[in-house]
């Protein structure tokens, strides 16, 4: 197997005057490598090309809190969003085809932000986090915040089962936080606050568990079969009384064969740097393997000053392979 590197290229995107991302919850990239920026600013979908030229901003007034992006092999774009409930299917443009689920309407499952965890496994959705296409275009989506389940849909919206339940165990999910699927149809769920990646079969039988992540926020797999993983590692999110011991798991990116062996990690040190990270929510690797990174910086008081407020949100890396 080659090895792989990444090289990070500094202040990549070139955003109009004035124009600031927040925080950028999802990234993904259409079969042109026009790179979409799913993000808490003004302007909640920002599009740039490969080199990180501004073409296009759409969605303002539309989305209530950005989560989860996707963008299928037709550029159609799915875009999760946690706090109204729904996943809204657009064209490429911004034209919106489709909403699931409905919109301030929470499916029950025992969850209040704040008082109760979730207790058990509802419909859609109740804070919706991420979403994924089969090869056969049918749609999963991972239903974490508030639920506990994997949701599946036909390729026409239509809604087909669910599975899972609060817990720890094999098929039980503690925030399913993402969601990849590869070319054989099987499914790879980020188990976020179990620190694992579940993978199930397309009828939702589970089939392995990988348990050395820590905190998984954002899966992706590439057209050669490796799958980039988000780690939010140990601190970000935890409060501020978090102890940071010597060995504790800073957030970072690892490389992983689809066997769950692990290829390379990178960005586990000071977080403010180019090329680290504080918290990665978003991943996804272009046409040529170059790679995006969003961030959420401080979303929900999780950043208790451990990182300045302007600390990137996006970054791109570049690819370097060298052969074995």
């Amino acid at each position: 197997m080659a090895q792989i590197e990444f090289e990070v290229i500094h202040n990549w995107e070139k955003l109009p005057d004035g124009w600031s991302f927040v925080e950028v919850a999802g990234v993904a990239t259409d079969s042109r490598d026009h790179v979409y920026a799913f993000n808490r600013g003004e302007h909640p979908m920002i599009v740039f090309d490969a080199d990180g030229n501004f073409i296009d901003a759409w969605g303002e007034g539309v989305f209530t809190n950005p989560h989860g992006l996707y963008i299928g092999p037709d550029d159609t774009i799915f875009a999760a969003d946690n706090f109204d409930h729904t996943v809204r299917i657009f064209r490429p443009g911004g034209e919106l085809i489709q909403t699931l689920g409905e919109k301030d309407k929470p499916s029950d499952t025992g969850f209040i932000q704040g008082r109760s965890p979730v207790q058990y496994g509802g419909g859609p959705f109740n804070r919706v986090t991420n979403v994924a296409l089969d090869k056969n275009g049918d749609l999963f989506v991972a239903d974490g915040y508030g639920n506990a389940r994997v949701h599946k849909f036909s390729n026409s919206g239509e809604y087909l089962f669910s599975w899972g339940e609060p817990g720890n165990g094999p098929g039980e999910f503690n925030l399913p936080h993402a969601i990849a699927i590869d070319i054989d149809n099987r499914i790879y769920v980020a188990d976020r606050e179990n620190s694992r990646i579940q993978v199930f079969d397309h009828h939702g039988t589970h089939l392995a568990s990988w348990d050395h992540v820590t905190r998984p926020d954002d899966l992706f797999i590439d057209k050669a079969g490796l799958m980039y993983v988000a780690e939010l590692g140990e601190i970000a999110g935890r409060g501020p009384n978090v102890e940071v011991l010597p060995h504790t798991p800073h957030a970072s990116v690892c490389v992983l064969e689809l066997d769950g062996s692990l290829i390379h990690r990178f960005g586990d040190s000071d977080p403010v740097q180019p090329g680290n990270f504080f918290a990665p929510h978003g991943i996804w690797a272009d046409s040529k393997g170059d790679l995006y990174v969003a961030e959420v910086i401080y979303s929900g008081g999780g950043n208790h000053g451990l990182v300045p407020l302007d600390c990137h949100s996006l970054q791109k890396f570049k690819r370097i392979q060298h052969d074995a």
